[in-house]
C-alpha cells in the first residue's frame, strides 16, 4: 500500500537518500498532472481498513506514526511549501495516488498556490490557574485561634469561595479581551489564519492553565522576524498570562480550500483503502 504524506510541486532535486518515513521506509516521489505525492509503502497488515482502525485506538502506535509524519514533512518543508495530507492517508497502489492527483488537481493548485513562500506559526495564550486571585487577607488574631487555612465558619467559607470566583471571572475575562486583541493584531499581519478549540486541560498537562487562545498563523516566510517581534511586545504585559509560539510548520492548517474554514488534511481516501 502507498502511504502519501504530502502533495507539492516538482522538487528541485530527489529527497534526501537517508531520509525516512512511516515504518522506517524511504519516501520516494511520484509525479502527476504537474504534481508531486510524496509516499512510502506501507504492509496492508497494519494500513488495511480493518488493521488501521485498530491501530488508531492505540495511542503509542499513533504518536510513533505521527513522528515519523512529520519527520518527512519537515524534511520537504525545508526545500519547498508541501500541501500535509491527513495522518495515515493511504492508497492501494500508485494508481490510487494518480487517480487522486488528477481528480483533484484543481483544488490541489489553488491550495499551492496560496501557500507557497509561506509558513505557519501556532500561537497559544494560557491563563495560570494561581492569576484567579486569592480570598481576601484576614486579621492575625482571627487567624490564630483556628488552624491555618481554616475558615472561620460556613458563610466565611462562602464569602471566599465567593471572592475566589468573583476573581476567576475576572481574570479570565482580561485574558479574553487580551487574547481578541493579539489574534486580530496577529491575523492583520498575515496571510491567513484560524482560530482551532481551546487545547483541553488533559493534553496540556499539570501546570498549563486554562488555555485562552489556540491559532494558527499563514505568514510569508520574509515577514517572520517582524510577526515574531509583534508577538514579543506583548511579553509581561499582561500579569498571569503566557503567550507560546510554535514553529515554523508546514501549513498544516491551511490545507483547505475555502478560507474562513478550519480543517487540516482534508484528504479522506477510505475508497482507495484495501478491502473497500
Amino acid at each position: 500500500m502507498r502511504y502519501v504524506y504530502a502533495v507539492c510541486r516538482p522538487l528541485p532535486g530527489p529527497l534526501h537518500a537517508d531520509l525516512t518515513g512511516v515504518g522506517g521506509a524511504p519516501p520516494r516521489q511520484l509525479a502527476h498532472e504537474g504534481l508531486v505525492a510524496v509516499l512510502s509503502p506501507v504492509p496492508a497488515r497494519d494500513f488495511g481498513l480493518e488493521p488501521l482502525r485498530a491501530h488508531l485506538e492505540d495511542l503509542d502506535w499513533l504518536a510513533e506514526t505521527a513522528r515519523a509524519h512529520q519527520h518527512v514533512i519537515g524534511a520537504l518543508a525545508a526545500v519547498t511549501c508541501p500541501l500535509p495530507l491527513r495522518l495515515a492517508t493511504v492508497f492501494r497502489d500508485d494508481s490510487g495516488v494518480r487517480a487522486m492527483l488528477e481528480s483533484e488537481n484543481g483544488r490541489l493548485c489553488r491550495i499551492l498556490d496560496r501557500i507557497e513562500g509561506h509558513v505557519e506559526w501556532g500561537v497559544k495564550v494560557w491563563l495560570h490557574a494561581e492569576a484567579g486571585g486569592s480570598a481576601p487577607a484576614e486579621s492575625s488574631s482571627a487567624r490564630s485561634s483556628r488552624p491555618r487555612g481554616a475558615p472561620a465558619s460556613g458563610r466565611d467559607y462562602l464569602r471566599r469561595r465567593k471572592a475566589q470566583r468573583t476573581a476567576s471571572e475576572e481574570a479570565t475575562a482580561r485574558a479574553e479581551v487580551f487574547a481578541r486583541r493579539l489574534h486580530a493584531d496577529l491575523a492583520r499581519s498575515a496571510a491567513a489564519s484560524r482560530q482551532h478549540p481551546p487545547q483541553s486541560p488533559a493534553l496540556a498537562g499539570t501546570g498549563s492553565g486554562l488555555n485562552i487562545l489556540n491559532a494558527a498563523y499563514l505568514v510569508p516566510r520574509s515577514y517572520a522576524e517582524e510577526f515574531l517581534e509583534l508577538i514579543g511586545r506583548t511579553e509581561g504585559s499582561q500579569p498571569g498570562l503566557r503567550v507560546e509560539v510554535t514553529g515554523p510548520w508546514a501549513a498544516y492548517s491551511f490545507t483547505d480550500d475555502v478560507d474562513g474554514v478550519d480543517d487540516t488534511g482534508d484528504m479522506d481516501n477510505r475508497d482507495d483503502m484495501e478491502g473497500e
